[in-house]
């Protein structure tokens, strides 16, 4: 059996506070065993890197931001294929609040996250696999029942449903066959980033680990808003995924022409920006 998967920074303590929160939920894992699912905090190198997400992350501290109360994206679930032969792959697509930086130079980050999304994963032997999700840290993964084909054009929102109520409607749509779904929960967040992220998760046991990162094609961010109006993407908060040898293997590309979208490009460095939409 494959080691147990979390999206989880490299960080010792958060692991084991996400092991205590999640030891009775075992969902089906991607590549058929039990898998305990968290994602979690942006695991930080500097301000443009990180080792387990890229993708955009606007802070509560950056001019004009202020605490997010809301937060809406489309991406294309991206077809998986397996970078090396044998070696089994996991990545995921996913808007959030909470668990980035607060502003651009990444001068204190955020230890609460609540968020949904898409995971694409390719096992050992090659075949690949589609599901969907949603989390508040440092709560498990909670599995969508939704079926989830490359390709797919998905919509994502989390707004919280009044003002300083901390309770949190989460949706996540698949625009391609029109399923849907819908939660309330109750959640306490600092509120002091939004997301729009590819990641690769935390691997724990005998082969303890970030995992690998599979080729993906780009998921194609677009429609990106913040308190109900469009996000303004910028350069300044993208950021790149870097393996421990310091390489870019993960890169977004510049924010589109109405910079609510971008590219997100695997084993590149190089991502070019889609068309204003």
């Amino acid at each position: 059996m494959r080691s147990a998967l979390y999206r989880v920074p490299a960080t010792v303590a958060l692991v084991a506070c996400l092991l205590s929160a999640s030891a009775a939920a075992k969902p089906v894992g991607a590549h058929g065993q039990l898998l305990r699912l968290v994602r979690g905090p942006r695991g930080t190198l500097n301000a443009g890197q990180s080792n387990n997400w890229f993708g955009y992350n606007e802070g509560a501290l950056e001019a004009g931001a202020g605490l997010f109360h809301s937060i809406t994206g489309n991406w294309t679930v991206p077809r998986a294929r397996q970078h090396l032969k044998g070696q089994a792959e996991d990545s995921s697509d996913w808007i959030g609040i909470g668990g980035g930086c607060v502003n651009s130079g990444c001068g204190a980050s955020d230890a609460t996250l609540i968020q949904t999304g898409t995971e694409q994963d390719v096992s050992a032997a090659g075949a690949p696999s589609y599901s969907a999700w949603w989390e508040v840290i440092p709560g498990p993964s909670v599995s969508i029942a939704m079926k989830i084909r490359p390709g797919d054009r998905m919509h994502a929102s989390i707004v919280e449903i009044l003002p300083a109520s901390e309770v949190w409607k989460i949706t996540l749509s698949d625009l391609t066959t029109g399923k849907s779904h819908s939660m309330r929960v109750p959640y306490s967040s600092t509120q002091d980033s939004a997301e729009w992220i590819e990641e690769t998760p935390l691997l724990l046991g005998a082969n303890a680990g970030l995992a690998s990162l599979p080729r993906l094609s780009s998921p194609s961010f677009d429609r990106a808003t913040v308190n109900g109006g469009p996000a303004h993407l910028r350069a300044a908060q993208a950021i790149d995924l870097i393996n421990s040898s310091g390489n870019v293997i993960g890169a977004p590309s510049a924010p589109d022409g109405d910079r609510d979208g971008f590219n997100a490009c695997t084993w590149t460095r190089i991502c070019a920006a889609p068309r204003r939409s």
